[in-house]
């Protein structure tokens, strides 16, 4: 997983929480690393979920919950970190039908071995989009707070669902229906 997660995760205890939690946090996680990254490192990401899990021990906030703060927080520092992924588009659908095969394209340019979830949209009809997620390391929950960090981003409003699917290769669905 690469250490930009991780950093920015950092970065959102920092400001959330404050850092003697990061400090607590760190300290609390037996982490290979030394929970010392950098952005463009490349790390285990069972850290990353040891870190969540040690950080919803000590807040009392589950880690689903902390998992979709941190998308939404994500997507927000993306927009200031990769300005020009965000040009040229106006709308959230717009955007999120972009991931796969442009943003995601772009980021593997950028870091060649960096093993990305899959996203496959289609659109039943204009007021709907429909997203399915799939991934070896399960971060829906961080899938779902970008997708939400997305809407708000684009300031638009959409009741999103989340169905976990029969099965793992189904992936998981998010559905996102614009309010009336």
């Amino acid at each position: 997983m690469k250490g930009i997660i991780f950093t920015e995760f950092y970065e959102l205890v920092e400001r959330a929480f404050g850092m003697d939690m990061l400090d607590d946090i760190i300290d609390a996680c037996d982490l290979p690393s030394g929970g010392n990254y950098t952005a463009v490192g490349t790390y285990d990401h069972a850290e990353i979920a040891a870190l969540v899990t040690a950080l919803s021990e000590k807040s009392g906030v589950a880690v689903p919950e902390l998992l979709k703060t941190y998308g939404s927080f994500l997507f927000g520092r993306f927009t200031e970190l990769y300005p020009d992924f965000f040009e040229g588009t106006s709308t959230a659908f717009a955007f999120l039908e972009s991931v796969e095969n442009t943003i995601h394209v772009e980021v593997r340019k950028l870091y060649p071995k960096a093993e990305l979830p899959s996203f496959d949209t289609e659109r039943p009809n204009e007021e709907t989009l429909v997203m399915v997620y799939r991934s070896t390391r399960h971060l829906e929950d961080v899938a779902h707070g970008l997708i939400l960090g997305c809407l708000e981003h684009f300031g638009e409003s959409c009741q999103v669902e989340k169905d976990d699917g029969d099965s793992e290769a189904d992936g998981i669905r998010f559905t996102l229906t614009k309010a009336a």
